[in-house]
């Protein structure tokens, strides 16, 4: 499949949270990290208006931009989607699937993910009451995935994990780029 960015190994979600610290973590992401834009609670055209100002603001980086239900990111221009593996999308799109357990990756896998992003790996702000899954059992519902894995949740600022012994293909955060920037 033809796609305009090789996947990210690293990745910033973002969330209403952030504020005006998105700014800050896009500015410390790599050069070539990806973007999974989400601010669900806007308005339609806010979100489209915060939208177009990420991708400007990313400006000379390569930045993979994913958001919203494959008709939206095609409408926008996106790369790729990120949210339920059902329905269509083009062949240049890419197609990320959150999910927090092996049957959910198994779904997102027969469904077609490009990519899937397994969480929570540690305790997170995000989902407080959420159970972590650890280690251990991460690395094992992701010992026999057929897409690249991202891990997220409650990952910090300059984490070291061997993503390799998770079998993770990268990793992802929200706080982790505010507290990188700080």
């Amino acid at each position: 499949m033809y796609r305009r960015h090789p996947l990210p190994r690293i990745w910033l979600i973002t969330d209403e949270r952030q504020g005006d610290s998105l700014w800050t973590a896009l500015d410390v992401l790599p050069e070539t990290a990806g973007v999974v834009f989400r601010h669900y609670s806007l308005a339609a055209e806010q979100r489209r208006a915060l939208f177009e100002r990420v991708r400007l603001t990313g400006g000379g980086k390569r930045l993979c931009l994913l958001g919203g239900t494959a008709r939206l990111a095609a409408d926008w221009g996106a790369d790729g989607s990120y949210g339920s593996p059902t329905g269509r999308r083009a062949l240049t799109s890419i197609r990320a699937v959150p999910v927090h357990n092996r049957r959910e990756l198994a779904a997102a896998e027969r469904a077609g993910a490009d990519l899937v992003f397994l969480s929570p790996l540690h305790p997170t702000r995000s989902h407080p009451d959420a159970p972590a899954l650890g280690r251990l059992r991460f690395a094992v519902i992701t010992r026999r995935a057929r897409v690249p894995v991202i891990a997220l949740g409650g990952i910090k600022a300059g984490a070291r994990e061997d993503w390799s012994r998770l079998n993770a293909y990268g990793w992802a955060g929200i706080d982790a780029w505010t507290e990188a920037g700080d």
